[in-house]
């Protein structure tokens, strides 16, 4: 058994046959995938002999730390999309089924600080009255 080959290979999937469009794009996409996966593997194993870690531990804490952060892009999207936009904020419904989140989930999904942190990222205030930014003191 390689713990650390299993796992480059759950992390880095090589493509299966028949899934590149245009098929004859398949070698490309299979030898990028091929060194994504060396290199991951390499990685890893680079972690854990500095971290002393026992790799699928450290495999499953980076997948935490990449949902986490996939979890906050989707709140400060719902809050561009929500409050960013004009008069015309996107509605709850669209914005419901593409996070795979309910209706009335998108209002609970981000507060202000998702606000005041696309505020800064775009540089501009929120447009909508649903959320109002803290004075500037």
């Amino acid at each position: 058994m390689d713990l650390i080959g299993d796992i480059a290979a759950i992390r880095e999937p090589l493509p299966e046959p028949g899934s590149v469009t245009p098929e004859d794009a398949y070698a490309d996409a299979h030898e990028q995938a091929w060194k994504a996966r060396v290199e991951y593997a390499a990685n890893l194993q680079a972690q854990c002999d500095g971290l002393k870690e026992d790799p699928l531990l450290l495999a499953i804490k980076d997948a935490r730390g990449r949902k986490e952060a996939a979890d906050r892009e989707i709140r400060l999207l719902l809050a561009y999309g929500r409050e960013f936009h004009g008069d015309r904020a996107y509605k709850l419904e669209p914005l419901a089924e593409a996070s795979g989140l309910t209706p009335s989930g998108i209002r609970t999904a981000y507060d202000d600080p998702e606000v005041e942190a696309v505020a800064r990222q775009v540089q501009r205030q929120p447009d909508s009255r649903r959320h109002r930014m803290p004075k500037a003191d």
